[in-house]
């Protein structure tokens, strides 16, 4: 594998440069047209490639295969095997080379096969990559953008369709983003790889081939990492969600329509760092709140993020922070999980938990009169 001489030795002038494009639109007025997931992902990673010689890629398949879900497919072919690189089946070795690349001045891009097959590499992860910047007191930061396929939906068997954002979350030094459509998924990972901080990027499996309108030519801009965006709007509740379970909100917020529901819909987008400023502006706008991941409820993400409303948002609340979650179980196998992962049916059932017989008998008015309890429940 031959080393760039960009990167470290890189200007700042320059890693500002790469900063301020990632993510942002050329401005060509290309047209627009379908695209999934993994096509942006893809094209992402070959814009950063092409952009910047200390990028590199690596993985199990990654190279000629194309990847698993073929999200690589053709980075071999146009830029060779030293820049996009087929390793050995061992994780924990994938992303110690990644380490030591880049602390000599490159920016590996790793993917994990599967969610469940980066456990391996987790000492890697919280021994150095969390670490490093810390340990030299800022002085050696490493730019490390580890992809990881993530959550079910798929029909994957054991070891192919975990939930393992809790584990990053709750791991200082790393940041932790997940895409719900095609144009964050082009935008965060292109922001991703620019970045000097490590990156852990879930990538959710069963949106690979979710389809919107996108140009790669003219790719829109979006939000900066950190920040969460308000996917629909509503005054009744808001629901909490990022990645895989985004879809899922929004049907459910259509849905409740039908009992006199207007749900707002969050995708956080970035789970570290946490936007409280979007999340706490929408609940404090509705007055309610249900968490929704696909992740186990205990431990899980879910358990953070209703703390850190509570916290801020407590006299603004009309009812307790809801979460609904996979349940506390291993992932169960292929016919089962569709029992396991938060469908609408539950994600409605907790909308109709939160206390809107109380706030009916008080405020008759505004649902309607007292003999139309327009929000009542289920």
């Amino acid at each position: 594998m031959t080393t760039a001489t960009t990167g470290r030795s890189a200007d700042s002038a320059g890693r500002a440069d790469r900063k301020a494009r990632a993510g942002s639109g050329a401005g060509s007025g290309a047209a627009r047209k379908p695209a999934t997931m993994a096509q942006a992902l893809n094209r992402a990673m070959r814009d950063a490639m092409a952009e910047d010689p200390s990028v590199h890629v690596l993985g199990e398949d990654v190279g000629t295969l194309g990847g698993v879900f073929r999200v690589t497919d053709g980075l071999t072919a146009e830029f060779g095997e030293d820049r996009c690189t087929d390793t050995p089946l061992a994780e924990a070795g994938i992303l110690g080379t990644a380490v030591g690349m880049a602390m000599y001045g490159l920016r590996p891009v790793v993917e994990m096969q599967f969610d469940a097959f980066a456990y391996p590499a987790f000492e890697q992860l919280l021994s150095h990559v969390a670490k490093m910047r810390n340990r030299t007191r800022g002085a050696l930061p490493l730019p490390i953008t580890i992809r990881v396929p993530y959550g079910g939906g798929i029909g994957g068997v054991e070891h192919h369709s975990d939930s393992s954002e809790a584990y990053y979350m709750a791991t200082p030094g790393l940041h932790v983003v997940t895409p719900a459509t095609v144009a964050d998924a082009y935008g965060m990972l292109r922001a991703a790889i620019a970045s000097d901080d490590p990156v852990v990027f879930l990538e959710p499996k069963r949106l690979y081939w979710s389809k919107a309108d996108w140009s790669p030519e003219d790719p829109e801009t979006v939000e900066p990492v950190g920040r969460a965006r308000v996917r629909r709007t509503g005054t009744s509740a808001t629901l909490i969600t990022y990645g895989p379970s985004v879809p899922v909100c929004l049907e459910a917020a259509e849905a409740a329509r039908e009992e006199g529901w207007e749900l707002e819909v969050v995708d956080l987008r970035s789970l570290v760092p946490f936007d409280d400023e979007t999340v706490c502006a929408s609940v404090r706008r509705t007055g309610r709140a249900v968490v929704v991941h696909e992740s186990s409820g205990f431990g899980g993400p879910g358990g953070e993020i209703a703390a850190r409303i509570t916290e801020r948002c407590f006299h603004h609340l009309e009812a307790p922070v809801l979460r609904v979650a996979g349940f506390d179980i291993p992932y169960p196998p292929p016919m089962l999980e569709r029992h396991h992962l938060p469908g609408v049916d539950r994600v409605l059932d907790a909308v109709a938990r939160l206390q809107w017989e109380s706030e009916w008998t008080e405020r008759p008015e505004a649902f309607g009169g007292a003999d139309t309890p327009e929000r009542g429940g289920r």
